[in-house]
Parts: C-alpha cells; sequence; structure tokens
C-alpha cells in the first residue's frame, strides 16, 4: 500500500517531520511517500495562504508520477480536500476531521490546541462543514505561528500544553487534538502533562487511510465528488 501525504506548505523540513510522523502510524508494508507543492506559503495560517495551498496540493497530487492508494492532505483547517476528492478516485483523508473523528472515540468532548488566534475561526469552520462541532469543547491558540513549532521546540510545548491544560481544566475537554501537521510527535509530552488522550492528526489519518484502503473502499463519483466536466479553464495551474 502507498499513501501520499501532502504537506499544504512549502517547507520541504516540515513535509520530512509531516512523513516520518505518518510512518510511526503506519502498518509493515505501507509506503508513505511526503509531498511538497512545488508553490504557495512557507507556512499557512489563513485564508488567502489556505486557499493558494488547496491549488498547490490539487497541482502536486495531479503531477505525482506512480500508483497510489489514498492521499492524506495534512495541513489543519486547510481549505482543498473536496477538490481533490473530485481529481480523485482514492481515499482523500483531510487530517482534521481524522483527529476529530478518532478524538470521539475516546471522550465525551474534545479540545483543538492550535498555532495563532487566526485560524481558529478556519478550522472551526471545517469542522462544522465536517459535521464534527458538535462535541468540540472549544478551539484554542497556543499564540506560535507554524514555523516556530520547529525553531523553537521547547517555547512551542509550554504554550500547547499550557493551552491544553486550560481546554481540559475550564472547557471540560476530555480528549486533545494537536492543530498542526507541523505538531506531529508531541503527543506524550501533552498528555503526561493533562492526564488525557493527545490525538494527532497525521497518525490518525493514516490508520484511516489504511482501513479504508483495506475494505476496498473509493471515494463515491455520483454526485458531490463526481469527477470535473471537462471544460476550458483558462491559466490553471494543474496540468492536464
Amino acid at each position: 500500500m502507498r499513501i501520499l501525504v501532502a504537506n499544504v506548505n512549502t517547507t520541504e523540513s516540515m513535509t520530512a517531520a509531516i512523513a516520518e510522523s505518518a510512518r510511526s502510524a503506519a502498518s509493515p508494508g505501507t509506503e508513505i511517500i511526503g509531498i511538497t507543492p512545488r508553490f504557495g506559503a512557507d507556512s499557512c495560517e489563513g485564508n488567502f495562504e489556505s486557499y493558494l495551498a488547496a491549488i498547490a496540493v490539487m497541482d502536486a497530487i495531479t503531477r505525482y508520477e506512480g500508483p497510489y492508494d489514498a492521499v492524506i492532505q495534512a495541513g489543519y483547517g486547510e481549505h482543498g480536500r473536496e477538490g481533490l476528492q473530485e481529481l480523485l478516485e482514492v481515499p482523500v483523508v483531510d487530517i482534521t476531521e481524522a483527529a476529530a473523528s478518532t478524538a470521539m472515540y475516546l471522550g465525551h468532548k474534545y479540545s483543538v490546541v492550535t498555532t495563532l488566534d487566526r485560524t481558529v475561526p478556519l478550522i472551526e469552520d471545517r469542522l462544522k462543514l465536517a459535521g464534527l462541532d458538535a462535541r468540540c469543547a472549544s478551539v484554542r491558540a497556543s499564540g506560535l505561528g507554524v514555523l516556530e513549532l520547529e525553531s523553537e521546540p521547547e517555547r512551542a510545548v509550554e504554550a500547547i500544553v499550557s493551552q491544553a491544560r486550560e481546554a481540559v481544566e475550564r472547557d471540560h475537554a476530555e480528549v486533545i487534538c494537536l492543530g498542526c501537521g507541523g505538531m506531529a510527535e508531541l503527543e506524550e509530552k501533552v498528555s503526561a502533562a493533562t492526564g488525557v488522550p493527545i490525538v494527532d492528526g497525521v497518525r490518525s489519518a493514516v490508520t484511516i487511510a489504511e482501513g479504508l484502503v483495506r475494505m476496498g473502499l473509493r471515494t463515491s463519483k455520483v454526485r458531490t465528488y463526481a469527477t470535473p466536466r471537462p471544460k476550458v479553464v483558462t491559466g490553471w495551474p494543474i496540468q492536464s
């Protein structure tokens, strides 16, 4: 089985970290391929960057040469999953939805701890669109930018732990979702500080994607995610 894990930004080191996290959750025999878009922002922290990333990820996936069985979009609260589902027949799993749906098996309410406050509405909208908001206790911001998760790891852990504790104590969350692909591998540290299960979206997405592939399930093409109709699209960067 081969799964493509697409970073939504152009930072290669983050792609490598995300792919490594995905491999740690993958079953023997599952190959993880990290994908970095050829254009876009070096981090995604707002609507403009998110919409740009949506196009960039579709471009990167359609340019990939070789077979694959599933795709993971590794951007928390990002746009674009629906477009990928129209373009592809293989399962497409978004880490936002993967983390939240996994958390719901582990506790009554979950909270998300993410990066900057401006990303909170994007995540709330994605959860609402997916029908996963009813059991979300809160979405909290650590105050750190995406790239700071790599450049200042100790400060990142401290900020994430602080907000995770607030979510448990004040918002009554029973599970915490790490709200950024760049937070991969922080589960143990945050869990030790809070005493609750910590869910990473990348690792959750891998296990979900593997399960869908093993069951022989593919994206439905009868209506919502039907293949785009042939038409002239001027200036579109995605190869035909």
